[in-house]
Parts: structure tokens; sequence; C-alpha cells
């Protein structure tokens, strides 16, 4: 038979929503792999992935109904134990042929060749194919058993007495090759061609299955449901996109909330909907966030950004009448907004100050305290770093911010949504009479919460934002709680990676060793000094994020291997050391700066300094004395005014006198003080070669 299409859908019980994109894409990606690595599937063989609520499937074109067969070339055993002497087969030889179906009339047809040292036997077969049939069955269990189910089920089939386990209860099993039936089986049911449309709005009960290709127009047509995940997301989009531009307005843009409301609905159905104006008055975030995590609701938000009393729903059914779902669908909304605007007008009753020192009571580390013993020293950080900025006005700020930036978990609000964590606590700051500074530091000290989120708005944020993050990051490192692997339960990387945007973006005049040495101060006795594991783990996130922006390996180890403190000055060297790589002269610089450095890790005890003029014997390094004296001088003159590119590109005139004296001249000479004077010079030129970066590092 030629390679015909292959459909295969498992209909089941509604499947959990936040884990479905995930199961149809491992349950079509695994089937299709296995198919073709049975040679059942062109390696390049298209895929069309199935997923909806109550169903997982996959299209595979090209499937053939019988593999080719494959010859394979078995070793056997080296010939000295196979044959005898007189080259008959040996007991061994002869056991090992049964075993895979032959005889002694084989052994002519035995092939040898060396193996390694020794002479070998092969066997020369052909292996059959297999079939659909015998493949599919395989791909079926392979599939099943690799899938990510979240929690497994256990339920029984219809004889009351077999177990089975998977992610919902399977009702029914499809398998088509072309128009025909594969015969296979799985989770207790044989395969057909039969399956189930809309739970409600299908035209008929079964809906039976013309051919593979015929699936997706058949669901659609006779079961009023769109099967594919990223067909159904896109309708959803556009009927939101056209419901929100006929009002004017725009839904919010909610990834995650989108990929949940498609894995919810089979034939989705957007409905417009509104709640009364006076909810308005609470914080948009809380209302935005109860329509969205309790409701699924997509919010409307005017061309401002800000929220009006209008939302979209998407309904999984397509009434004439849709008064019925809109009403519903309104009053039930209106107590959850109510329940957000009674949190809102109880906290304002209570300052968060008044909070503050309930904060003793809740427990943040078993180790390491409350969150009010937390909140001291992200105040003693936060001062502390004020202070290194030269700022007495910012240090006063900041430490009012900090008293004050954890004082919203101990109101309802944050109680029933910890989400709204820092945010809340912006707004009872302003609802207090805080400085407007003072309530975007509150609103702002977690961020940035994930990568590409916005930093803090305010020098005072900026301040409490990095306090916050050094405090979690030297507590937890000071009793051992390092991350491992992929398991990170404190989010230490996120943190790390925080405070490196911080420095580097907004180009803070802040030394990363100068902040932990002032964040460790404030743990007294608690912890033990963590700095040079903290060093090393922002080395690791840095290196990992230039590495992201394109810089190479090359560039990011030569500049990070001398551990620059200033991170905002990062980027400047890499780019230097860029520019520099380009020059004609950097490959033998590079070369010769990682000679000077193997030489001078070999001297025992202290490295002579001193160049003496008197004792300087060989022209060649005079000359290379005298191109230092007249290149050093620019170079740090440039260095320190933070022309890192002009610096390393003064370099450059180094290379003649360089190559000449390691042509010329003997650094170990047998007389000592030619010998210390020697590597004395050699410090200087490493020391002149090295400031913006290890250019050994650049070597081939």
């Amino acid at each position: 038979m030629t390679a015909q299409n292959l459909l295969v859908e498992l209909f089941v019980e509604e499947l959990p929503p936040k884990a479905l994109k995930k199961l149809g894409e491992e349950f079509a990606g695994t089937l299709a792999a296995s198919l073709k690595s049975q040679g059942l599937a062109a390696a390049d063989a298209a895929l069309t992935p199935y997923a909806s609520p109550r169903r997982l499937g996959v299209q595979v074109a090209g499937v053939a109904a019988k593999a080719a067969d494959r010859a394979v070339q078995q070793k056997l055993m080296p010939v000295a134990v196979a044959l005898t002497a007189d080259g008959q087969p040996t007991p061994a030889l002869l056991k090992k042929l049964a075993a895979l179906g032959a005889d002694a009339s084989a052994v002519p047809q035995l092939k040898r060749a060396m193996d390694g040292k020794a002479e070998a036997l092969f066997l020369d077969s052909v292996v059959p194919g297999a079939t659909l049939a015998e493949g599919l069955q395989k791909a079926l269990e392979e599939t099943l058993a690799k899938l990510p189910i979240p929690k497994v089920m256990t339920y029984q089939l219809a004889d009351g007495w077999t177990d089975v386990k998977f992610v919902r209860p399977a009702h029914g099993l499809v398998a088509l090759h072309g128009a025909t039936v594969v015969p296979v089986s799985v989770l207790g049911l044989t395969a057909g061609r039969t399956t189930q449309g809309h739970r409600f709005e299908a035209l008929t009960p079964q809906i039976e299955l013309v051919d593979a290709d015929s699936y997706a127009a058949q669901m659609v047509e006779q079961g009023a449901v769109i099967a594919g995940f990223a067909e159904r997301r896109a309708e959803i989009v556009r009927q939101l996109d056209a419901a929100a531009a006929a009002r004017g307005l725009k839904p919010i843009d909610d990834d995650a909330l989108l990929d949940e409301v498609t894995a919810l609905v089979e034939r989705p159905n957007v409905l417009a909907c509104q709640f009364e104006s006076e909810f308005l008055g609470v914080p948009q975030e809380c209302l935005i966030l109860t329509m969205k995590a309790n409701q699924k609701y997509f919010p409307l938000l005017d061309a401002q950004g800000k929220l009006t009393n209008q939302f979209l729903l998407v309904s999984n059914i397509r009434p004439e009448d849709a008064s019925a779902v809109i009403g519903g669908n309104e009053r039930v909304v209106r107590p959850r907004l109510a329940d957000a605007k009674f949190f809102f007008d109880q906290d304002r009753k209570k300052t968060l100050e008044s909070r503050v020192l309930g904060l003793a009571k809740v427990v943040y580390h078993g180790k390491l305290g409350s969150q009010g013993e937390r909140v001291q020293r992200v105040m003693a950080i936060a001062r502390a770093i004020a202070a290194q900025l030269g700022n007495e006005n910012l240090a006063a700020q900041a430490d009012r911010a900090a008293l004050l930036a954890k004082a919203d978990l101990l109101t309802d609000m944050v109680g029933e949504f910890p989400e709204l964590q820092g945010i809340m606590g912006g707004y009872y700051a302003r609802h207090d009479g805080e400085p407007e500074a003072i309530a975007f530091a509150v609103e702002d000290h977690y961020k940035p919460r994930f990568a590409g989120d916005e930093l803090p708005r305010n020098d005072v944020g900026l301040v409490v934002a990095l306090a916050d993050k050094l405090e979690t990051l030297v507590g937890l490192f000071g009793i051992g709680q390092l991350p491992t692997g992929d398991k990170d339960p404190f989010a230490l990387r996120r943190h790390a990676l925080g405070v490196i945007r911080m420095l580097v973006e907004r180009a803070l005049p802040l030394g990363l060793d100068s902040l932990i040495a002032a964040a460790v101060p404030a743990f007294g006795s608690l912890i033990k000094d963590p700095s040079a594991a903290l060093q090393t783990f922002f080395a690791e996130r840095l290196g990992g994020q230039l590495r992201e922006q394109g810089y190479t390996a090359q560039e990011v180890d030569a500049v990070l291997a001398l551990a620059p403190q200033r991170l905002a000055d990062v980027k400047k060297r890499l780019d230097a050391v860029r520019a520099f790589a380009a020059l004609p002269e950097a490959a033998a610089l590079a070369a010769a700066n990682k000679r000077v450095g193997n030489i001078l890790k070999k001297v025992e005890g202290e490295l002579p300094t001193e160049v003496r003029d008197s004792l300087l014997a060989e022209s060649a390094e005079r000359a290379l004395f005298d191109a230092i004296n007249d290149v050093q001088p620019r170079s740090t003159a440039l260095f320190d005014s933070g022309d890192y590119t002009g610096s390393l590109r003064e370099l450059a005139a180094l290379r003649t006198p360089v190559d000449a004296f390691f042509d010329s001249v003997m650094v170990n000479a047998d007389d000592p003080a030619l010998r210390a004077n020697r590597l004395a010079l050699l410090g200087r030129l490493h020391a002149a070669m090295n400031r913006v970066a290890d250019l050994s590092r650049l070597a081939a």
C-alpha cells in the first residue's frame, strides 16, 4: 500500500486546562517521533496536533502501512572462539546462531572482519519492517508513558474490575490510516472510526469519520468543535479583538489566560458584559486580577490603559439569545468585585506604619527570623547603599520606604491576592499621606519581578529594591540555602539577575563587592560570610546573560577574569575587547600575554617589581622598557577616563618590542639580578596589558 495520512485521537473527559497545551504538544510530538524512528514515517513528515478539553490527537502525513526491511550486520564473536583449528563451528558459535534463529547452514555465509586487534565473525541478516499496527501500538504505549501528566487518575473500566491510570478517564480511540482503521488498543479501548463532538451543540451524538483527512472539517461541521489548539486560540483572539474594537477598547494582553481559556472551550463564543461603575474606585490591579484569576474574563481597557467597567467572556456555547449567559456572568462577577472593594475599604482603616509591628509575628525563615527582623535588615542595607551614593536625603527616604515596604503583607487584599504585594503597599502609602517617592518605592521594591520587567521608577525604589534582593541573597547564601540544578525555591537566580540589571541599566556607581559588604553586617552572627560564594554566583549569572546578548565566550571570559566590581562598566570593557580583537596585532599580543602570565606564575616567592635601568643588558629588553614607558601613561590615562577601547588600542604599539624581546632575551638568566630585572619588566608589561581584561583569554 502507498503511504497515507494517519489520524490518532484519544477521546477523554475534560482535561486539566493549565496542562492541555503541553499535553497536546507532547502527545503529537512523541507519537510522531516513535513512528519516524520505526521507519513508518519520513524524518520530515508533517504533523498536525489536536488538543481540546475532551481530546488529544495528531495527524501524521505520509505514513507507510509497513516499514521497509532493514539489512543489519551483527557481530557474533572472535574467530578464535567461533571456529576450531580446522575451520569447524564451535558449540559456542552454534549456540549463538540458534539464539538468532539460524543454524550451522549459515556458517559459510558468515563474514570475517577485523574488530579492533582481533578478527571476528559477523552475520548479515534482514530485519522485517514493522507493520503499522505493530508500530502504532508501540508508539501509543510509549506516548502515554511519557506524557507530562500533572496528576494521574485511577479509574475502572466497564467490567468493574480492571483499573486504568491516566490523566482523565478515556472513552474512545480513533486510529485511521487513510480510510482504514488500524487495529490498536490502549487504556482498555479498541481503535475505531467513531468519535464525539461538542457536549451540547454537536449535530449528532456520534461522528463517524470518513478518513484521516476529513477529521478537522467533520469536527467543525458535525461536531461543533475546533479541534486544533492553535486554531481555536487564533479564533478566540480574533473574536476578542473584534468585540473590543467595536467598543473602542482593547482586551488585556495575557498569554497565560488566553492559553487557559483556549483549553476550557471547544467552540469559543466571545460575549461582552459589564459591571457597576462604582467598583472602578478600587485599584484596577485588584479588579483585573479577580476577573482573570477567578472568572477567566478579559477586562477591557481604554486607549490610556485604564480599566473600564466592561469585560469579555469566552463561552463554550452559541445560543441564539445570549442574554442569559451574559446576565449570569454579570451576576457572578459582582460578589467578586464587592469582596475586592470591601478588602480595599477595610485595609485603609489602618495605616501601613501601624502594621509594621505585626510583622514580628510573621515567620520569614526558621534560621533568619521574622519578617519584622527582615525589615530591620533591609532598612540597614538601604541606608548603607544610599550612603555609598553620598546622598543623606536619599538615605532618609530609603529608610522610610524600607520600613513600610512589607507592611501590606498583613492587609486583607494581599492575603486574598498575594500577587498584589508591593502594588497595594503603594496605594495604601499614598492614602496614608506618604510622599510620592516613598509610595513608588514601596510599590516598586520587588522589581524586576521577572525577565523583561521594568525597573523601579526612582532612586529611592532602586535603593530599596537592591537592599531587598541583597538581603535575600546574603541571608540565604549565609545559611547554605543555595540553588541546586533546576531547583531554586527562593528564586535566588532571579534576584541576582535583578541586582545585575539595576546596576547595569541605571549605570549606578556602586561596586558589587561594596554592596555585599554593606549587607553582611546586617545579619550579625546569624550567618557565615557568603561574599566569595556570592561573587561567583553573580559572575555566573552575568556571564550567561552577556553570552545571551551576543558576546562570545572568549570575550566574556576575558573581561570577567578580572572580576570587575562596577558592573555598569562591563559592557564598555566587552566592546573594547571586541575592538581590540579586530586589530592585526591582537593575536600576537594575546599569545604573548599568555606566555608572560605562565612565566610569572612559576616565580617562587615575591615577584620583583623594580626595573633597574642599569641591568637592561640586551637592546630588545631596553626597547621593550622604553615602549612600556611610552605606552603605559597614555593607556592608563584613557583607562582612567573610561575610554577602554582607546586604552587597549594603545597596546598595539607593544607588539614589535614584545616579539623582539621573546626572540632574543632569555628571561631565566643565570645571573639572579638579571633574572629578577627581566621578571620585573614582564610584571610591568602584564599589568599594563591586563587592566581592561585578561587578554590571554583571547589567545587561540
